[in-house]
């Protein structure tokens, strides 16, 4: 393993140590060194968002933290829930009286750990509640897609709720408003090459040259299927149908859509899959809203893509409009 790795047992620790230099604007919260806050929340009478899950994802989760976006997130080690503490510190960075909204992945240890911590928040007096993103239309089907996983559509989820705190809206509001991002959101991913978790010093999952995971999960879980690998276009037209599939549209829609690449894959080869996906969707008589195309949702050094698509109406336009300023993201 060649990676900038100091002791591969504190690569969380020494990372955040370099996040909070370079993003003055944040900084770990005193309560419990995996939180990190705002260190100035945008208004202070605004319903509080919180997120957190396993590092190797960046820009998620802290990279979200933000004007109008997220006020605090507990971080986890490599690809491991944080514990029911550090979501629990976030939530009370967070509150400023109006309840705090936790909007995170649909993870067995994400699940666990954020409704012990909501009991926690509950006994203090916070009001939460939580919505969980399950956008992996690959991780279960569609007759149980309560048990989906959540990967890069969390990105939407995120910027639907905090565009809705910042605009005054209530907990109650907040919920609504993400939960609906959540409805209309669908992924999949597509795996070339397996990531490497620095304590373990080797790839934690195999695929075999020549061949693609379709449906890999964004911690190496076992696809839909493995297959040839295929040209550019092929793969996006069967990401993209297997997503229009899912929706089951019966008419035209406005679309949001995100390309995010899964930690090495380069930007170049992003933009020639969305070509492919932009003249499928328009083909099936879809209009494109907004593109999001980079590393939005990342797994580690993975080879490969994740597609995401967003149905929407004239309020998710508004809330995806409106400005925002998360710390991992920078415009110039």
């Amino acid at each position: 393993m060649q990676r900038f790795v100091n002791n591969p047992d504190f690569i969380v620790d020494d990372m955040l140590a370099g996040f909070v230099k370079v993003h003055r604007e944040v900084s770990l919260s005193s309560k419990n060194d995996r939180v990190v806050k705002l260190n100035k929340l945008s208004a202070t009478n605004k319903v509080g968002l919180v997120t957190g899950g396993g590092s190797g994802h960046e820009p998620a989760f802290l990279g979200y933290l933000g004007d109008h976006l997220l006020d605090a997130v507990a971080i986890g080690e490599v690809f491991a829930s944080p514990p029911a503490q550090a979501f629990y510190d976030a939530m009370v960075e967070a509150d400023n009286g109006n309840g705090v909204a936790c909007l995170f992945g649909n993870y067995a240890g994400d699940n666990m750990n954020v409704k012990m911590a909501v009991q926690m928040a509950k006994e203090a007096g916070i009001t939460v509640k939580y919505v969980t993103a399950n956008d992996d239309v690959a991780s279960a089907s569609q007759e149980t897609k309560e048990k989906r996983h959540g990967i890069a559509g969390g990105f939407f989820m995120w910027k639907i709720g905090g565009a809705r705190a910042a605009l005054g809206g209530t907990l109650d509001e907040v919920i609504r408003s993400a939960q609906k991002a959540v409805d209309h959101t669908r992924s999949i991913c597509v795996g070339l090459a397996p990531c490497t978790i620095p304590a373990v010093g080797k790839a934690n999952f195999q695929i075999s040259p020549g061949t693609m995971e379709f449906g890999v999960g964004h911690h190496g879980e076992a696809g839909m299927k493995v297959e040839k690998l295929g040209t550019a276009d092929k793969i996006a037209e069967e990401m993209t149908a297997s997503l229009l599939d899912d929706f089951e549209f019966s008419a035209k829609q406005e679309l949001a859509v995100m390309v995010s690449g899964l930690g090495s894959t380069p930007l170049m080869e992003l933009y020639v899959l969305y070509s492919k996906v932009e003249q499928m969707l328009r083909s099936s008589g879809h209009d494109i809203f907004r593109v999001y195309i980079g590393d939005y949702v990342t797994s580690l050094d993975m080879n490969g893509a994740s597609l995401t698509i967003m149905s929407v109406d004239e309020e998710l336009k508004e809330l995806l409009n409106y400005p925002a300023s998360p710390v991992g993201i920078k415009s110039y």
